[in-house]
This record gives C-alpha cells, sequence and structure tokens, in this order.
C-alpha cells in the first residue's frame, strides 16, 4: 500500500505565499506520478498539477500555471506545490495523489489516481 501524508496548508492573506508538502511511504514504486487536487467548499475536486518522478515532466491546469509551482525532491518521495500570489478563489482543501503511471490522456483525471492523502486546507482571506 501507499500512504500520503500532506502538510503546510494554512490561512494566509491575499497576495501571500504557502507551500505546500505531501510525503509518499509504503509502495513508492506505484506513485511514479504524483499530483495536487483541489476541493472548494460546494465544488467538485479539480486538477491543480502533477509531476513525474523524475520531476522533468509537469502538468499544470492552465488558469494556475504561473503563480503554482510543482516539484518533487530527489529521493522523489516528496511531493511540493509552492504557491504565490495567493487568491481568495484558492481556498479549498488539497489534496495529493499518486498513480503509477503519466498518461497524458488521464493525468488530470482524479478518478485514474490510485492513492489520495487526507487532504490539508488552504484559505485565503481578504
Amino acid at each position: 500500500q501507499v500512504q500520503l501524508v500532506e502538510s503546510g496548508g494554512a490561512l494566509v492573506q491575499v497576495g501571500g505565499s504557502l507551500r505546500l508538502s505531501c510525503a509518499a511511504s509504503g509502495r513508492t514504486s506505484r506513485t511514479d506520478v504524483m499530483g495536487w487536487f483541489r476541493q472548494a467548499p460546494g465544488k467538485e475536486r479539480e486538477f491543480v498539477a502533477a509531476v513525474d518522478w523524475t520531476g522533468q515532466n509537469t502538468r499544470y491546469v492552465g488558469s494556475l500555471k504561473g503563480r503554482f509551482t510543482i516539484a518533487r525532491d530527489n529521493a522523489g518521495n516528496t511531493m511540493y506545490l509552492q504557491m504565490d500570489s495567493l487568491k481568495p478563489e484558492d481556498t479549498a482543501v488539497y489534496y495529493c495523489a499518486a498513480r503509477p503511471d503519466w498518461s497524458i490522456g488521464t493525468i488530470t483525471m482524479a478518478g485514474k489516481y490510485a492513492y489520495w492523502g487526507q487532504g490539508t486546507q488552504v484559505t485565503v482571506s481578504s
């Protein structure tokens, strides 16, 4: 099995920054691809970004590219999401997810990720 643990969520003011972390353990051979999703109250869970185990291949939802940066550490077991210029609409629970394969056609689909963390709350106040 794979365990994913997120951290770093907090209350931050508009324009501020946060860095989320997600630590993977267990069968990390099954976490070649790691991604971030978020879910705001009353809304569906949406894709934010994904990165492969090398850290070289990334994918972002278009509206967030430039403000958010995804990365993995050298060992590949910890993923980060640097969030800058935060806006109130970024308020959500942020989830870490993992899957064993990179498929460009399904990388944004929550249903294609096999493993999930418990989520971390990000609140951006104005």
